[in-house]
């Protein structure tokens, strides 16, 4: 390409990564990206994610703020009436967010709990992107049929069949790229249901940023293709109307 393309990382995450002990500072995620060539992000925070979700969301929505990029709030699928009530405040917000992030795995719900299936249908009927995060094998099965638009977070190139299928009759199912590093892994998602399903995810600061970038733009996708997985299919997800 004699251009490089826009890259925005659909999957950020700041804070305190209390399994690990590590920590995601937001100076640390604008090195990353400035070393990458990546231009913005969608950040939730790890606070939301584990253990106080109001807080960890007012987090993320400075920090985005601050540095000019999206926000995505978590919910705690733990909690599901504590759910309602956190998604009715950040809808009614003078600008609300466009997608809401899911954390089955981490918050220890199954896709098959009560709760997942109301949280979900909840953000089905909002019109918000979900990006999920959990087995892609496990968590899409109880997405299907419901008209939503996804973004799997951890699909595997393991599993890469498991998303194909699946996407082919789900037109809103989408994957980041993040560990779809096997060979052909995101050649064979755009020949068999369009590079329009690809999303760049690189879980910055927490994972092997570079990597994915480096695979992206080295792949065998048209120049075209490159660019609406770096960062056109996300703009696209999160301007479709609620």
């Amino acid at each position: 390409m004699t251009d490089a393309p826009l890259l925005v990382d659909c999957d950020v995450l700041v804070g305190h990564d209390v399994t690990t002990g590590r920590w995601g500072r937001a100076e640390r995620v604008r090195e990353v990206f400035k070393a990458t060539g990546i231009s913005g992000g969608v950040v939730s925070a790890l606070r939301a994610v584990h253990f106080d979700v109001p807080s960890g969301n007012v987090e993320a929505q400075q920090v985005a703020e601050s540095n000019g990029w999206s926000w995505c709030p978590v919910l705690d699928l733990r909690d599901p009436l504590g759910a309602e009530r956190e998604l009715e405040r950040v809808l009614s917000l003078s600008e609300p967010p466009r997608a809401i992030r899911l954390a089955p795995t981490v918050q220890s719900v199954e896709p098959g709990y009560p709760s997942f299936e109301h949280v979900v249908r909840l953000l089905v009927e909002a019109g918000l992107t979900i990006f999920v995060e959990g087995d892609v094998r496990k968590v899409g099965p109880a997405l299907r049929g419901l008209g939503a638009r996804v973004v799997f977070l951890d699909t595997h190139f393991y599993y890469l069949g498991d998303f194909v299928v699946m996407a082919r009759r789900e037109p809103g199912f989408h994957t980041s790229t993040r560990m779809l590093t096997g060979p052909d892994s995101l050649e064979i998602v755009a020949a068999e249901v369009g590079a329009s399903r690809l999303v760049l995810g690189c879980r910055t600061p927490f994972h092997e940023t570079y990597s994915v970038v480096r695979r992206l733009l080295t792949s065998k996708l048209t120049p075209a293709e490159i660019a609406q997985t770096g960062s056109q299919n996300l703009t696209t997800l999160l301007e479709a109307p609620c």
